[in-house]
């Protein structure tokens, strides 16, 4: 059965990424199927146009257009039952406080609210420098850790607002091998 692989987009501009991130897991896992959740901030930096092997793509908007009456399907939950792994890839400051606090106002947050604790949740951070650095972000991610999810840490290097240091999401190839090795822990 090929691997589902259901990839969350915040809005940080390292959601730029997203196409070579599609990139590395499809020539790193044969066969794999992917589903994409955008947020609408993340809208704004996605190019994924040209991307294939992608079943679908969703924003809040997509979240009650199959739902009309009880019995029908909720997409968060139907999203959540579809996937092998969910890998927040840029997980941006904004969604970071979201999740952390429980809170589950888009598409993106309900489905991690709903994420089934016995699957794979993998985060990769990417914030400016000082938003890394601020006293509430690290209890943020320490949250996210407490409840099993697997942090993939941020990297330093020139930010695209042209600071540097910490914060910048953790390179495309760094992402794939962590999204792999966890797939194949699942085979096992």
């Amino acid at each position: 059965m090929a691997p589902k692989i259901l990839i969350g987009c915040c809005g940080s501009v390292a959601t730029v990424k997203l196409k070579p991130l599609l990139a590395a897991l499809q020539s790193g896992v044969p066969d794999v199927v992917i589903k994409v959740i955008l947020t609408e901030h993340a809208q704004h930096f996605a190019q994924v146009e040209d991307s294939t092997n992608v079943l679908q793509y969703y924003t809040d908007a997509d979240e009650y257009k199959t739902w009309k009456k009880m019995g029908d399907d909720v997409l968060h939950i139907e999203l959540r039952k579809w996937a092998d792994i969910f890998i927040i890839a840029p997980l941006s400051a904004n969604s970071l406080a979201k999740i952390s606090n429980g809170l589950c106002d888009n598409l993106l947050t309900c489905v991690v609210r709903a994420w089934d604790p016995k699957k794979p949740l993998l985060f990769a951070p990417a914030m400016n420098t000082l938003m890394l650095q601020h006293p509430i972000t690290q209890p943020q991610i320490n949250v996210l850790v407490s409840w099993g999810h697997i942090e993939i840490p941020t990297c330093s290097k020139k930010l695209a607002c042209g600071d540097v240091g910490y914060g910048a999401m953790a390179e495309v190839d760094t992402i794939a091998e962590k999204v792999i090795q966890h797939l194949s822990n699942l085979s096992k």
